[in-house]
């Protein structure tokens, strides 16, 4: 942590991984927002450069929905007017939760209100909680509201959280996953060269890799958007696995978009898929006939599903 802005009349602040900034990140900001209006405070988020997981316990470690690139910018749409990024490592780990709140909170955000999640922890061995919190903001002067976790709002009852996030996209389920993020889940990366085989067969892909902390969709065709650099927008059969007509084995899925109706060469350029229904499963194919027809099939539900004519 580089920069400690001070500010003046101070901060309502909330702390977190904030991962995917899904509806219950927004509810929490949203209530920050409604009591810095009212204290005459700024707000300020308050997250790490990398999940403490992956320093903690690396081995269970969660993908992360979002990278620090993603993140930020989705808080920054949240109008937050502080967001402060802090370098986690094994001797942040180590550090005891009353140091972090007294550097972190008191000195560089002068912190009038903490507004956390009923469940939050941090701090080593997590022995930072709201009561610890609420304990110091006694002592020093500032209040502390632990929220309740938020609930979908259809009814179901779930708990929108990064782990009910990561669990619907490990199932292949794009669409609770929107629902709990409030928007499309997206992956971003610059297109590279394939082995052609899809341009092979009349169905030219941008093969777009991903960072192996980064979570993807379970293996399967989905119907998404393709957002290019020159701001059009493109309907796509998307595919994810690991090709098994082509391949006996492969080491990682690959994702690879299929623009319907594109023409043109997307080499180097940075791709943002937006995914909105998992059309089926990842299949294998007797031969490249079977394959190419059953891929004719799937443009012509990814077009169905998206709402575009043929």
């Amino acid at each position: 942590m580089d920069w400690c802005p001070r500010p003046n009349q101070g901060t309502v602040v909330t702390v977190g991984e904030y991962d995917g900034v899904h509806r219950g990140h927004r509810a929490v900001i949203s209530e920050m927002h409604r009591m810095a209006a009212e204290m005459g405070c700024q707000t300020a988020v308050v997250t790490f450069d990398v999940h403490p997981a992956s320093i903690v316990r690396p081995e269970s470690a969660p993908l992360l929905v979002t990278d620090l690139e993603l993140k930020l910018e989705l808080l920054a749409e949240t109008g937050v007017d502080y967001t402060l990024v802090v370098h986690f490592d094994e001797e942040r780990s180590k550090e005891p939760p009353e140091h972090f709140v007294r550097t972190v909170l008191m000195d560089c955000l002068r912190v009038k209100a903490v507004v956390v999640g009923a469940d939050f922890h941090f701090g080593h061995q997590r022995r930072g909680n709201v009561a610890l919190l609420e304990r110091m903001g006694v002592e020093h002067g500032w209040r502390v509201y632990g929220l309740p976790l938020v609930k979908q709002m259809t009814g179901e009852g779930d708990v929108i959280s990064s782990t009910a996030i990561r669990r619907a996209l490990d199932e292949g389920d794009v669409e609770t996953a929107q629902r709990f993020l409030g928007r499309p889940f997206e992956i971003r990366g610059k297109v590279v060269a394939g082995d052609r085989r899809g341009r092979a067969i009349g169905f030219p892909t941008a093969n777009v890799p991903t960072p192996p902390n980064i979570l993807i969709p379970a293996d399967g065709v989905y119907a998404a958007w393709y957002d290019r650099p020159d701001g059009s927008v493109h309907a796509a059969a998307v595919n994810i696995g690991k090709r098994p007509t082509f391949y006996e084995q492969a080491e990682r899925s690959l994702v690879e978009a299929h623009l319907i109706g594109f023409r043109g060469d997307l080499y180097d350029e940075q791709a943002r898929i937006r995914f909105a229904s998992r059309l089926r499963g990842e299949q294998r194919f007797d031969g490249v006939e079977a394959l190419a027809e059953q891929l004719k099939r799937d443009v012509e539900e990814a077009l169905r599903r998206l709402g575009v004519g043929s």
